[in-house]
């Protein structure tokens, strides 16, 4: 058995872990007062301003019903309501503007409605509604008299369905010259296309791992990482999981051997940000969240890379090297918190991700406390991924259905059972990406948990061989629940299977 933690021969923790554990506690007590503003200072602006977006657009959309375009206080409205948006477009480099059921988000940043601002709300809304849109994307350069024609033919009432008014919506724009404004369809629209939501997933998670390699690599040689980019592609994780959680969720079941530094803080994240939906979490706390998850592992490349990469058995020593990699993260994240606004809450889960509920785990704390919450959720998506993938010490990854009954029913794995249980209502009995074998005597690979409770041991599944064991490209989506004329299911899962057995590559069926 190995060691649980790094420690002296008297049994307690190295002088080092000892005082990292102190720092991060002095500096979660120093940072926890300011709390969340201190943490999204870069959110407040697009609040502050788009806030400000908001009541100019609406101001000028009732200027331009009221009085001609020559008037004074249009003129001005118009004036306005362009300044704002090249501000918002100077600062964070782009502006989109999106209607998503009862809310207005501007650069993926929800705004707060109160009672000052709803009449504003609803129009814009209810005026995106009407003509089809979903989102407004602004240009650079985008002018007072461009702002006038967009708005002009925004407010004109025609019969048009929906789909068609967008189209002559962005004609008419188009044929007065404005290039300055593009119009997109409402979000669950454009994500009822299964073909674009899986490009979009697969353009999601491939940019969030090359942002993760450069993440990895800046670290391991000392410099400091882009951490405006790290944000962006966290934004688009938690964009894609609250719109169409299933193309993205599939991805996480490639685990590339060679990638797998990079691919696992990228599906430990895609998981974290999952769980956190299924508990009601805020979008600002899946953004938190995301991004502690993304870093929880960044001690790592502060390990030698022959220590993490060795096939045999590690010696004490090297394992002390591994078991140290949570307060390393905390002394690297600081180093970038020197540079730039960092978070604390990843400081907080790259510390406690290994310590277990029962703080059994490592690094054994120095005084009594609970691990927080974004913790034991980052815990339970890293113990997932880890055992289901392919590492240098770990040559045949283990079965995703045995991992996941491991961890609802063995306590010792030290996971917090409700989360757990969260995990297992966003994943099912048997995970994305378990090939599994049909009563049919066909093989299926889980594309998705059932949308039913009660039918979480029944998922869609894609059938990707006839009966004889011919395997068949790209495969028929199927639910399991569906039943016969007599009220039988039509399949049932017998057991699960080992994908190389086969010859499988099950993430080819989800690229």
């Amino acid at each position: 058995m190995t060691p649980d933690e790094p420690t002296t021969e008297s049994g307690r923790p190295t002088p080092t872990a000892t005082r990292a554990t102190q720092a991060l506690s002095r500096a979660t007590m120093q940072m926890s007062a300011q709390g969340s503003e201190a943490d999204r200072s870069d959110d407040s602006f697009v609040r502050r301003a788009g806030r400000d977006l908001i009541r100019d657009f609406y101001a000028a959309l009732r200027a331009i019903k009221l009085y001609p375009v020559e008037n004074a206080a249009v003129q001005k409205a118009l004036t306005e309501l362009a300044s704002t948006a090249q501000q918002i477009l100077t600062e964070e480099q782009e502006l989109q503007l999106r209607a998503s059921g009862e809310f207005i988000f501007v650069n993926a940043i929800r705004l707060r409605i109160d009672l000052d601002n709803y009449a504003s709300f609803s129009h814009i809304i209810s005026m995106f509604r009407g003509n089809g849109a979903g989102s407004l994307q602004v240009h650079e350069g985008a002018t007072p008299r461009d702002w006038m024609i967009l708005l002009s033919v925004l407010q004109t009432l025609t019969q048009e369905p929906p789909e068609q008014r967008l189209l002559t919506v962005s004609g008419k724009l188009e044929s007065a010259g404005v290039t300055a404004f593009t119009l997109g369809p409402p979000t669950d629209q454009a994500s009822g296309d299964t073909e674009k939501a899986k490009e979009r997933a697969k353009r999601t998670y491939s940019q969030s791992v090359v942002v993760a390699k450069d993440l990895m690599t800046s670290v391991r040689l000392g410099k400091s990482p882009n951490i405006k980019k790290i944000k962006r592609v966290v934004q688009g994780i938690v964009d894609q999981i609250l719109n169409e959680e299933t193309s993205l969720i599939g991805l996480t079941s490639i685990r590339d051997y060679d990638e797998y530094t990079f691919t696992h803080s990228v599906n430990v994240c895609i998981f974290s940000v999952a769980i956190g939906k299924r508990l009601g979490l805020t979008k600002i706390q899946l953004y938190d969240l995301g991004l502690a998850a993304l870093f929880h592992d960044i001690g790592k490349q502060r390990v030698p890379s022959e220590v993490l990469n060795k096939s045999g058995g590690l010696t004490d020593d090297e394992w002390r090297l591994i078991a140290a990699h949570p307060w390393l993260g905390v002394l690297a994240l600081f180093q970038v918190r020197g540079q730039q606004e960092f978070p604390y809450r990843a400081m907080v889960v790259a510390m406690e991700h290994h310590m277990k509920t029962d703080l059994t785990g490592y690094p054994r704390p120095i005084r009594p406390r609970k691990m927080s919450m974004y913790s034991k959720i980052v815990a339970v998506a890293d113990g997932f991924d880890a055992a289901t993938s392919r590492r240098s010490y770990q040559t045949t990854p283990l079965n995703p259905a045995m991992v996941m009954q491991e961890m609802r029913d063995n306590p010792r794995r030290g996971m917090d059972p409700v989360l757990v249980k969260a995990f297992v209502n966003l994943t099912g009995i048997y995970p994305v990406g378990t090939l599994v074998v049909l009563d049919t005597f066909e093989l299926g690979i889980v594309h998705a948990v059932n949308p039913l409770a009660e039918m979480l041991s029944r998922p869609i599944v894609r059938v990707i061989s006839d009966p004889m064991g011919n395997l068949v490209h790209p495969g028929e989506i199927i639910d399991l629940a569906d039943r016969d004329a007599e009220g039988n299911f039509r399949r049932t899962i017998i057991k699960t299977e080992n994908p190389e057995r086969y010859g499988i590559r099950v993430g080819d069926y989800f690229i």
